[in-house]
């Protein structure tokens, strides 16, 4: 089991290797495992390839974000400006369904809502905003209301848990309520909770996920 100091040590190195952000701005500390991410960043995509460096250190029960947006004059944009390239870049991708996804913008803050038929199509959406200009925060509302009825539910997920080589599926519980699917257990990484979550997510007709696996390395 690490120390603090050493898993502390061991994100600010991932940091330092992600070429995409400037570790220099970003302060890191830990607590209990838990990890801290403070400091200022000049795009929206640099704070979150931050707490996704952070997310996959092993170790690392969480990850707590703090980092804070501030735009240089060159790369500031105007809510209009920022409001019509969200709607051009969510119409082209393919993977979303553009007219079921309602944009609002204000300060720079962007807000997805609308309803879709597969998480997948809600994490697209807010995946796409990830390097464009001007936004400094997003809130993704969107919510998940399938189209297909759930049959099955703990079956298909468990049989994908077993086809996973990122998983191991006798540390992971599955249980069903409908459509809402709660997930408990352990796993050794924070990856392996994400991949856990997305696994389930796959499921045809799931609408919600709640994940209460706990990181044990």
């Amino acid at each position: 089991m690490k120390t603090d100091a050493e898993l502390q040590q061991d994100v600010m190195n991932e940091l330092q290797w992600e070429p995409s952000i400037e570790a220099a701005e970003i302060v890191v500390s830990v607590r209990d495992g838990v990890v801290t991410l403070s400091g200022y960043v000049d795009s929206y995509g640099k704070k979150l390839a931050a707490e996704r460096a952070a997310a996959r250190v092993f170790g690392v029960r969480a990850v707590a974000e703090t980092i804070q947006v501030r735009l240089p004059g060159s790369l500031e944009r105007s809510d209009e400006d920022i409001a019509g390239m969200v709607a051009n870049v969510l119409e082209w991708n393919v993977l979303v369904p553009y007219d079921r996804v309602k944009v609002h913008v204000q300060d720079g803050v962007v807000t997805l809502s609308g309803e879709v038929a597969w998480v997948y199509q809600k994490f697209a959406a807010e995946e796409a905003m990830r390097y464009l200009m001007g936004i400094v925060s997003l809130s993704n509302q969107i919510t998940v209301k399938p189209t297909v009825k759930p049959q099955d539910l703990k079956d298909k997920i468990v049989s994908a848990f077993q086809r996973n080589a990122l998983l191991d599926p006798r540390r992971i519980t599955v249980e069903t309520r409908g459509s809402w699917v709660i997930l408990s257990g352990s796993v050794r990484s924070w990856g392996e909770r994400a991949e856990a979550q997305w696994a389930a997510w796959a499921a045809p007709g799931v609408s919600e996920v709640e994940n209460n696996i706990i990181i044990s390395p």
